[in-house]
Protein backbone atom coordinates (compact mmCIF):
# COMPACT_ATOMS: atom_id res chain seq x y z
CA UNK A 1 0.00 0.00 0.00
CA UNK A 2 1.45 3.36 -0.96
CA UNK A 3 1.99 6.33 1.41
CA UNK A 4 -0.93 8.18 -0.32
CA UNK A 5 -3.74 5.14 0.26
CA UNK A 6 -2.01 4.75 3.80
CA UNK A 7 -2.80 8.41 4.55
CA UNK A 8 -6.48 8.14 2.90
CA UNK A 9 -7.05 4.83 4.92
CA UNK A 10 -6.01 6.73 8.43
CA UNK A 11 -8.26 9.43 7.84
CA UNK A 12 -11.63 7.77 6.60
CA UNK A 13 -11.65 8.31 3.07
CA UNK A 14 -10.69 5.48 1.42
CA UNK A 15 -11.70 1.24 2.89
CA UNK A 16 -8.26 -0.25 4.33
CA UNK A 17 -8.65 -3.98 2.67
CA UNK A 18 -5.01 -3.96 3.36
CA UNK A 19 -5.36 -6.90 6.32
CA UNK A 20 -6.73 -9.43 4.29
CA UNK A 21 -3.51 -9.77 2.54
CA UNK A 22 -1.81 -10.86 5.42
CA UNK A 23 -4.75 -13.26 7.25
CA UNK A 24 -3.10 -16.42 7.05
CA UNK A 25 -6.54 -19.77 6.63
CA UNK A 26 -3.75 -22.00 8.28
CA UNK A 27 -3.94 -20.26 11.49
CA UNK A 28 -6.25 -21.98 14.28
CA UNK A 29 -7.48 -20.72 17.18
CA UNK A 30 -6.81 -22.03 20.97
CA UNK A 31 -3.83 -24.20 19.85
CA UNK A 32 -2.15 -22.95 22.99
CA UNK A 33 -2.98 -24.39 26.63
CA UNK A 34 -4.11 -22.25 29.67
CA UNK A 35 -0.48 -23.94 30.97
CA UNK A 36 1.99 -22.95 28.39
CA UNK A 37 4.28 -19.74 29.15
CA UNK A 38 5.61 -17.86 26.96
CA UNK A 39 9.81 -18.81 27.17
CA UNK A 40 12.37 -16.93 25.83
CA UNK A 41 15.95 -17.98 25.42
CA UNK A 42 17.60 -19.01 28.95
CA UNK A 43 20.25 -17.35 27.91
CA UNK A 44 18.51 -13.70 27.36
CA UNK A 45 17.82 -12.43 31.04
CA UNK A 46 15.59 -9.55 31.54
CA UNK A 47 17.11 -6.46 32.97
CA UNK A 48 15.90 -5.88 36.03
CA UNK A 49 17.08 -9.68 36.88
CA UNK A 50 20.69 -9.00 35.51
CA UNK A 51 20.51 -5.75 37.63
CA UNK A 52 19.62 -7.72 40.68
CA UNK A 53 21.70 -9.95 40.27
CA UNK A 54 25.04 -7.33 40.10
CA UNK A 55 23.82 -5.08 42.47
CA UNK A 56 22.90 -2.43 39.64
CA UNK A 57 20.26 -1.07 40.87
CA UNK A 58 19.12 2.31 41.80
CA UNK A 59 15.88 3.19 43.28
CA UNK A 60 13.68 6.25 42.61
CA UNK A 61 10.56 7.38 45.34
CA UNK A 62 8.85 10.45 44.85
CA UNK A 63 6.80 10.86 48.29
CA UNK A 64 3.73 12.24 48.30
CA UNK A 65 3.73 12.13 52.15
CA UNK A 66 5.43 10.98 55.35
CA UNK A 67 4.04 7.66 55.40
CA UNK A 68 5.96 6.95 51.79
CA UNK A 69 9.08 6.96 53.26
CA UNK A 70 9.05 3.49 54.25
CA UNK A 71 9.31 2.65 50.48
CA UNK A 72 12.75 4.66 50.81
CA UNK A 73 13.90 2.63 53.72
CA UNK A 74 12.83 -0.54 52.69
CA UNK A 75 15.18 -0.27 49.34
CA UNK A 76 18.03 1.55 51.43
CA UNK A 77 18.22 -1.42 53.89
CA UNK A 78 18.17 -4.16 50.87
CA UNK A 79 21.70 -1.86 50.02
CA UNK A 80 19.92 -0.05 47.11
CA UNK A 81 20.85 3.49 46.49
CA UNK A 82 17.84 5.74 46.23
CA UNK A 83 17.23 9.25 45.09
CA UNK A 84 14.30 11.46 46.57
CA UNK A 85 12.74 13.46 44.96
CA UNK A 86 10.81 16.08 47.54
CA UNK A 87 9.45 18.30 44.77
CA UNK A 88 5.82 17.17 45.83
CA UNK A 89 5.74 17.47 49.22
CA UNK A 90 4.65 20.01 51.30
CA UNK A 91 7.86 21.93 53.28
CA UNK A 92 7.19 20.16 56.71
CA UNK A 93 6.62 16.96 55.20
CA UNK A 94 9.56 16.78 53.01
CA UNK A 95 11.71 18.26 56.57
CA UNK A 96 10.51 15.12 58.05
CA UNK A 97 11.63 12.66 55.18
CA UNK A 98 14.82 14.16 54.94
CA UNK A 99 15.39 13.71 59.08
CA UNK A 100 14.18 10.15 58.47
CA UNK A 101 16.63 10.12 55.33
CA UNK A 102 19.13 11.17 58.26
CA UNK A 103 18.78 8.81 60.45
CA UNK A 104 18.94 5.98 57.70
CA UNK A 105 22.48 7.03 56.56
CA UNK A 106 23.68 7.03 60.19
CA UNK A 107 22.25 3.84 60.91
CA UNK A 108 23.55 2.16 58.06
CA UNK A 109 26.88 4.21 57.85
CA UNK A 110 26.09 5.50 54.42
CA UNK A 111 26.04 9.19 52.97
CA UNK A 112 23.51 11.77 51.56
CA UNK A 113 24.21 14.18 49.18
CA UNK A 114 21.86 16.98 47.83
CA UNK A 115 21.71 16.30 44.18
CA UNK A 116 19.48 19.21 43.45
CA UNK A 117 16.34 21.66 45.23
CA UNK A 118 15.03 18.86 47.28
CA UNK A 119 16.06 16.11 45.44
CA UNK A 120 18.86 13.95 47.40
CA UNK A 121 20.89 10.88 46.96
CA UNK A 122 20.74 8.28 49.75
CA UNK A 123 24.04 5.53 49.21
CA UNK A 124 24.82 2.59 51.02
CA UNK A 125 28.56 2.10 52.98
CA UNK A 126 29.55 0.42 49.88
CA UNK A 127 29.02 2.56 47.20
CA UNK A 128 30.81 5.34 46.00
CA UNK A 129 29.92 8.24 43.86
CA UNK A 130 31.76 9.39 41.43
CA UNK A 131 31.82 12.43 40.23
CA UNK A 132 33.16 13.35 36.64
CA UNK A 133 35.76 16.04 35.84
CA UNK A 134 35.10 18.49 32.91
CA UNK A 135 36.99 18.17 29.97
CA UNK A 136 38.69 20.87 30.55
CA UNK A 137 40.32 19.88 33.23
CA UNK A 138 41.53 16.45 32.71
CA UNK A 139 45.71 15.78 32.51
CA UNK A 140 45.62 12.72 30.13
CA UNK A 141 44.78 15.24 26.94
CA UNK A 142 41.60 13.54 26.20
CA UNK A 143 39.49 16.46 24.47
CA UNK A 144 42.12 18.78 26.13
CA UNK A 145 42.08 22.06 24.22
CA UNK A 146 44.50 23.91 26.21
Amino acid sequence: MGSVRKASAWLGLVDDNDDERYYDDDYSEGTEQPGDAWVTDPRVKVASEAAEEKDRRIGTVTPDSFRDARAIGELFREGVPVIVNLTAMEASDAKRVVDFAAGLIFGLRGSIDRVSNRVFLLTPADTEIVSGEPAQHRSDGFFNQS
